[in-house]
């Protein structure tokens, strides 16, 4: 691969958000498992191995950055399921069985799609809750008039050439 390639994949992991990170992640998952349906219809069995173990690698990694403090119920039937896909593709490398990779790529499609769908939401959410919050600050026009009797600047001679003709004489 390219430097300039693999220095831009680099850049773009190091800045991305949590939600950017999560899908990028789904995104390598489906890749792999893509390249390992079409390693084992190929009988390139080193290949489908590794990426089955890539594949198996990103589940696992869902699993241990899984916050289960947040919502604990929703947290455990998740990394159920994920124990379950990597079950699901243990089996798909030792027996070299394309059937359950399609499985486990049908659910891994659905759930990014869903993860898209709730960070659009969240995203709306916050914009909306920022934009509330604008509103709640109420400024009113007459802090900013300035329509003060008080102010001596009128009294004050602009007209310097007054003093420069004293000065002549």
């Amino acid at each position: 691969m390219n430097q300039y390639v693999k220095q831009y994949q680099k850049s773009s992991i190091e800045t991305a958000s949590k939600e950017q990170l999560l899908i990028m992640l789904y995104d390598g998952a489906i890749q792999f498992l893509n390249k390992a349906k079409v390693d084992i219809e190929n009988k390139h069995t080193e290949s489908a191995h590794n990426n089955l173990i890539s594949a198996q690698n990103i589940i696992q990694e869902f699993i241990d950055s899984m916050d289960r403090e947040v919502a604990p119920q929703l947290a455990q039937n998740l990394i159920s399921l994920y124990e379950y896909f990597i079950r699901r593709l243990i089996h798909a490398n030792v027996k070299k069985d394309v059937k359950p990779i399609d499985e486990v790529l049908s659910y891994l499609k659905s759930l990014k799609e869903t993860w898209e769908k709730a960070i659009i939401l969240a995203q709306k959410e916050q914009q909306q809750s920022s934009v509330d919050s604008y509103k709640s600050v109420n400024v009113s026009d007459d802090d900013y008039n300035d329509d003060d009797d008080d102010d001596d600047d009128d009294d004050y001679d602009y007209d310097c050439d007054e003093d420069e003709e004293d000065d002549e004489d």
